[in-house]
């Protein structure tokens, strides 16, 4: 079955070969094809067509699938959430990007870290700092409220426009015009979400250089950001590309430990 990598070459019988062909057809479903009929299911499990429906009776009482009653094809049920809550409840932001984190200080030898969004600012959680004895770091629970922040610009691009700009005109976010940013926040954080992360290139202090990039979960949802942070003597902007694509790549397989869907 596929997703299943086979442990032995023993085949499995009785109660676990039940287990496992119940599996089976709970993986058929996809988000791509989310409802199918028995006829679908057993082909892609190379099931007889009887043993699938017996499988779907006893998942649709668990509530694992439901049964459009009017076509009498099926599609996963709210059951499965309920299985996966303990599950998805420990797999907090922060302890599935440590690793992550790790290995992307190893990679670039620049301090590496994850924020979260309070509402209003972004909060370090997490950090892994750079080797070198010259580098940016910020104590945990450090809370960032600048537009120039990277960290920021990544969480506000993904809210509502009118709300992000109703921060800065209220002054919860703050921002410099002689930072060089400018102030057409449309078009610049349109173009962070389109890119997927926001670059401080200088902007909050001419030493520091950060990119950011969003991390999501199960839902879609924002739940923190990647960032690295690197002295300006240590970069430019070939470098910055580099460090982007890491920064980015990071951020998608802490995404992905979260159940995150990625996008194209």
């Amino acid at each position: 079955m596929a997703g299943r990598p086979r442990q032995s070459d023993e085949l499995p019988q009785g109660a676990a070969a039940s287990l496992l062909n119940g599996l089976g057809v709970l993986e058929a479903f996809s988000i791509e094809k989310p409802v199918l009929g028995v006829t679908e299911i057993a082909q892609k499990v190379n099931l007889h067509k009887s043993t699938v429906s017996r499988i779907l009776t006893g998942l649709a009482t668990a509530g694992y699938v439901e049964r459009d009653e009017e076509t009498g094809r099926f599609r996963l049920g709210l059951g499965l959430i309920g299985l996966s809550g303990p599950l998805l409840a420990e797999l907090d932001v922060r302890r599935a990007a440590h690793a992550e984190l790790e290995r992307l200080t190893e990679l670039t030898g620049e301090t590496s870290a994850l924020a979260v969004w309070n509402g209003t600012e972004a909060v370090v959680v997490e950090q892994i700092p750079s080797p070198h004895q010259v580098k940016h770091t910020a104590p945990i629970g450090t809370r960032y409220n600048l537009y120039e922040s990277s960290s920021v610009r990544t969480f506000l691009a993904e809210l509502p426009f009118a709300t992000a700009q109703g921060m800065l005109d209220q002054g919860l976010i703050t921002h410099s015009l002689e930072s060089g940013l400018g102030s057409d926040y449309l078009q610049h954080l349109t173009e962070v979400k389109k890119q997927g992360y926001a670059v401080n290139d200088g902007y909050t202090t001419f030493e520091e250089v950060g990119i950011s990039a969003v991390v999501r979960d199960y839902r879609g949802v924002v739940v923190g950001c990647i960032t690295t942070s690197a002295p300006r003597s240590r970069t430019g902007q070939e470098r910055i590309s580099l460090l982007a694509g890491l920064v980015l790549a990071a951020a998608r397989t802490v995404s992905t430990r979260l159940g995150g869907r990625l996008a194209g």
